[in-house]
């Protein structure tokens, strides 16, 4: 915006409004009084064109981008901790209770006990929050004593921990927000009804998919990956508690059915050609890294999977030089998802 407000240029105007009478070479005192106010103005001009850009939600950051939209309801999402699944068994193996607010660690992370799910069975919060606490799985390590407990294990993410949300993920929702208003009980009502419950990373909506006055809301948590059971539980109790009676988000007479998307695994095989200096156990790890990053933003926002694109991802990986035979599921072609279903990757083969 003030691009053009230069130090020579503002130097420039203000030496143009003194006499030529005066002497106003570089060096001499009319030069040197004027320069370090042009400076100022100058640097000025830089900070007006900063905080410009802090006013409007398309350059805004941090606070300032969380104050330029408060308006409109869409604020930013906090981190949130990871909830996750616990098994409990004796020294007969078999499964047994132990005390809400036991204390476990795996790895560099503490988790607690929160609740009871059944025998045996309770869900664990990680101390920490953000996707750390989503990334452990296996033996549990007590903190504390609990009598004749032989073995502890983690085995399924419920509700995947998130990190607070970044300025180009909010900036997104707000314009989503802006672009497609969520009104009246409309689609888009329901996705940012589904989107408010804390683990929910994606949402699609179907319309009289059993008859009159019903919707059925399909999810995917924070992972991109299918929801638990207890996150497609806490959705509909936070939608539709009771079918059409209006206890929950929705309006009275909307019967809603919340489910859990269904994963597409899609297996990977190819023949690789090697950069000097990579091994291929080495390639195998990035290129699973790669898929993962994909496969999380390609739920629900793609409608097959891609062989070129998997072939892209594969080709981009640091130490592949040239790729052949690549298979998606055994066979040549592109994978189609359902409405319904987002893909998670299987067994990947890599050979030389």
């Amino acid at each position: 915006m003030y691009e053009n407000q230069t130090f020579e240029t503002i130097l420039e105007r203000m030496l143009d409004r003194v006499p030529d009478g005066l002497d106003k070479r570089e060096g001499s005192i009319i030069y040197d009084a004027m320069a370090p106010a042009a400076m100022e103005l100058a640097q000025m001009y830089v900070e007006l064109d900063i905080n410009a850009n802090l006013i409007f939600a398309d350059t805004a950051s941090g606070d300032y981008l969380d104050r330029s939209i408060a308006w409109s309801g869409v604020t930013r999402k906090k981190a949130t901790k990871a909830q996750l699944r616990g098994l409990f068994y004796n020294a007969s193996n078999t499964l047994m209770d132990i005390p809400v607010g036991s204390r476990f660690a795996i790895g560099a992370i503490n988790y607690k006990v929160i609740s009871r799910l059944s025998l045996g069975e309770y869900r664990l919060e990680a101390e920490v929050e953000g996707v750390t606490g989503n990334q452990h799985f296996g033996a549990l390590i007590p903190i504390d004593f609990i009598n004749n407990l032989a073995r502890a294990e983690l085995t399924e993410l419920l509700i995947p921990g998130t990190d607070r949300e970044t300025d180009d993920a909010l900036r997104q929702r707000y314009l989503d927000s802006a672009r497609r208003p969520a009104t009246s009980g409309n689609k888009y009502h329901y996705i940012e009804w589904a989107l408010e419950v804390s683990g929910v990373g994606g949402a699609r909506v179907f319309p009289l998919w059993s008859g009159p006055k019903t919707v059925k809301v399909v999810i995917v948590n924070t992972e991109g990956a299918p929801a638990s059971s207890v996150l497609v539980n806490q959705v509909q109790d936070y939608i539709d508690p009771t079918a059409g009676k209006g206890e929950g988000q929705a309006p009275i007479g909307a019967v809603v059915t919340v489910t859990s998307a269904i994963g597409k695994t899609i297996n990977i095989s190819a023949k690789v050609t090697l950069a000097p200096g990579y091994s291929l156990q080495g390639v195998k790890n990035s290129f699973l890294e790669r898929l993962e990053t994909w496969r999380k933003s390609a739920s629900f926002v793609s409608t097959y999977v891609s062989q070129a694109v998997i072939g892209s991802i594969l080709l981009g990986t640091d130490g592949v030089i040239d790729y052949l035979g690549l298979l998606l599921n055994g066979a040549v072609g592109n994978i189609v998802l359902t409405e319904e279903e987002v893909p998670l990757i299987g067994i990947v083969e890599l050979g030389v």
